[in-house]
């Protein structure tokens, strides 16, 4: 195998992982945030967007209904 297309192919994997685990954020954030609506949870919402700041994730990717 050549070299460049080793690191090409490690690069797709790891992207490929990274779009897993930030899909896997969101979809964690859109449960606790729905729980927090459910139970008119201020200060847990204010929580979760801290944390998505944290994270870089747009508030708007788990706080609406449908998936991103």
């Amino acid at each position: 195998m050549e070299p460049a297309y080793i690191a090409q192919s490690f690069s797709l994997q790891t992207m490929a992982s990274s779009d897993a685990q930030r899909q896997a954020l969101i979809a964690s954030l859109r449960e606790r945030y729905t729980k927090a609506l459910e139970h008119d949870d201020a200060e847990a919402k204010q929580a979760l967007f801290k944390e998505a700041v944290y994270l870089d994730i747009q508030p708007d990717l788990f706080t609406q209904n449908e998936a991103p």
